[in-house]
């Protein structure tokens, strides 16, 4: 070979080469699924700012509106700094853990991303930067301690509900999380259990909690004796028009690409919250004569809620059993089961969301199995599968109720949880604000 091509050989070497490392480097991060992914983390943080403060704002009294649009505010701002803090690292640093082994990190991630350690602009999560996995996740983390608030509405303390929701989130969100979401060696990884977008993580572990809340908070003065009807069922609609369309993000998006399974995520989605949408409001127009337009909306919730676990591996059948056997449960557990067991779940979280991400954990199993149009689970693991999803259930259950017990308690002997009798007469706009939702 000549001396000149020698030369041109080696400068097309040292220009090629810094090309053709960048592209390997680079090559695992897809943009459409990074486009997508953005696209989703804003439509779960539309879900609870502005979707969650309308639908329940327009379930309670005009003199408690404005408190629980400055619950879902404060919270969104409170989890997203003890996410970057310690958060993310606690749910996801995987260190430790080891494949079919329970120990500690079986429970509990490590504080290696402490503070987002490690995460910049180069870092890659799957096929998307690791940075829009990290905010997708911390609005999985917002949502989840805002759901409880429509448990206590009305009568909780401001700095009460803020204690509540650091500790809770502390002890009973992560770990959760990180059992269900962090990796091989997590405990329910361990055990095969499927949770696609949080059955267990989001909508049990904020429902127990929600139930524990307004038993340990006690009743609202005048509940059962008083009207306490909702002061504007428009708000109520248009956050539950909110919160279905962002429900598309949090489901679908947990598929964490643009793919098919996405596209089936959403199909489920919309098919299920449809079914159990009509299923509430048919047993609500059998029993009392007169479908609502409050029962319409609670009823695409409980949908919403039952077909998450399941979004990722249920087919459209599968879909349309989770409807409607959720619609019709939660219609009964918000409605008689309630009304016998006298407690005051003031927007029906426990009623909701425990229940309803109950029922769609349970039938995960059975919807993701091949006869059922599923993912593909074959018949004889149906009942295995079932069983693995019920202690997934038994855990969260019990885990977040000890937790949210003990909180409770504890920042009652400390600060003290719930309004004074005249705080609350007057509402906890004025009282805990000082202003008012609505001016003459």
């Amino acid at each position: 070979m000549k001396p000149g091509k020698h030369i041109l050989t080696l400068i097309l070497f040292l220009l090629l080469t810094p090309v053709a490392a960048f592209a390997e480097e680079t090559a695992s991060i897809n943009s459409g699924d990074t486009a997508w992914m953005i696209v989703a983390t804003a439509l779960v943080l539309f879900m609870t700012i502005p979707g969650l403060s309308l639908f329940y704002g327009g379930l309670v009294r005009t003199k408690n509106v404005l408190s629980i649009f400055v619950q879902c505010f404060a919270i969104t701002c409170l989890v997203t700094i003890l996410w970057v803090i310690y958060g993310y690292s606690i749910a996801f640093d995987g260190a430790g853990m080891q494949e079919g082994v329970f120990n500690f990190h079986s429970l509990f991630g490590g504080f290696g991303k402490a503070f987002l350690s490690g995460v910049g602009v180069d870092s890659v999560s799957g096929t998307i930067p690791e940075t829009v996995f990290v905010i997708f996740q911390m609005t999985f983390a917002i949502i989840t301690p805002a759901l409880m608030v429509g448990a206590f509405a009305e009568r909780m303390k401001f700095s009460a509900v803020m204690a509540f929701v650091a500790i809770w989130f502390t002890f009973s969100y992560l770990p959760i999380c990180h059992m269900a979401w962090g990796g091989g060696g997590a405990l329910f990884d361990n055990w095969g259990v499927l949770d696609f977008a949080g059955g267990t993580v989001v909508h049990i572990n904020a429902g127990i909690a929600a139930l524990v809340a307004c038993i340990v908070v006690g009743k609202r003065k005048g509940y059962g004796t008083t009207a306490m009807l909702p002061h504007n069922v428009p708000f109520v609609l248009i956050g539950a028009g909110m919160l279905w369309v962002g429900w598309f993000g949090f489901n679908a998006g947990s598929e964490l690409a643009a793919d098919g399974t996405a596209g089936m995520a959403m199909l489920v989605t919309q098919i299920a919250t449809a079914m159990a949408a009509i299923s509430w409001t048919v047993m609500e127009w059998i029993r009392s004569g007169k479908p609502t337009a409050v029962g319409i909306a609670t009823g695409a919730v409980a949908g919403l809620v039952a077909i998450t676990p399941a979004s990722g591996t249920a087919g459209p059948m599968g879909a349309l059993l989770i409807g409607a056997v959720s619609g019709t449960l939660c219609y009964f557990t918000a409605t008689s089961m309630k009304r016998a067991l006298g407690y005051d779940d003031s927007l029906d979280v426990f009623g909701v969301h425990a229940v309803g991400g109950i029922v769609g954990a349970t039938l995960t199993g059975l919807c993701a199995a091949e006869f059922m149009g599923g993912a593909g689970i074959n018949a004889a693991s149906v009942g295995a599968q079932i069983w693995a999803q019920l202690k997934s259930i038994m855990v969260t259950i019990t885990w977040s109720g000890v937790v949210s017990f003990a909180a409770l308690k504890a920042i009652d002997m400390v600060i003290g949880i719930r309004a004074s009798e005249k705080d609350e007469e007057k509402g906890l706009d004025i009282s805990q604000h000082e202003e008012t939702g609505y001016t003459m």
